[in-house]
């Protein structure tokens, strides 16, 4: 088999990350292996090595990623319109899709300080803070309305933790 052309090999390299940004949110970090990615993209799992050091710096690209993506759902976006999608069931049911923030978090609780994901993860909270007028609380709010929103889905609880995180933004 020949070689791949660069312009291929980056639109390779662009899908692998793109995939493990969903499958990441999905699955959790380790949830998701290597070969799980690989296989998803259609591409060998050896083929990873051409392209990644480690699955760590996958997992800070696809943080990084996920991120990026945000800005761009952002731009143009009114505070309101995007605290009712964010707390809406429709995000909660979409984890691959989703906000990263929520996404990633519970595996960015378990990285080293110094990991290039917790800086990129990190990155991400200060763009969500600062888009929301430095808020933090705002952030945390809906951080932690999503998350446990996702952990109780399927139950009454999941919809009124939206509702009471909504009803707590509205009021601020």
């Amino acid at each position: 088999m020949g070689r791949v052309s660069q312009a291929q090999a980056q639109e390779n390299r662009g899908r692998i990350v793109e995939t493990a940004a969903r499958l990441f949110r999905e699955r959790g970090v380790d949830g998701v292996s290597v070969a799980d990615v690989m296989a998803e993209v259609g591409l060998t799992h050896g083929g990873f090595y051409k392209q990644f050091a480690s699955k760590d710096a996958l997992v800070a690209e696809a943080v990084d990623r996920a991120f990026a993506d945000t800005r761009e759902r952002l731009a143009g976006t009114e505070r309101a319109a995007f605290v009712d999608w964010y707390l809406s069931a429709a995000h909660r049911d979409d984890p691959g899709a989703g906000c990263p923030a929520a996404g990633f978090g519970g595996d960015m609780a378990r990285e080293d300080a110094s990991s290039a994901a917790l800086t990129a993860y990190a990155s991400g909270i200060d763009l969500y803070a600062r888009w929301l007028g430095d808020d933090l609380a705002a952030v945390s709010t809906l951080v932690g309305a999503m998350t446990i929103a996702r952990a109780t889905a399927g139950t009454e609880l999941s919809d009124r933790v939206l509702q009471a995180a909504k009803a707590a933004l509205s009021d601020g």
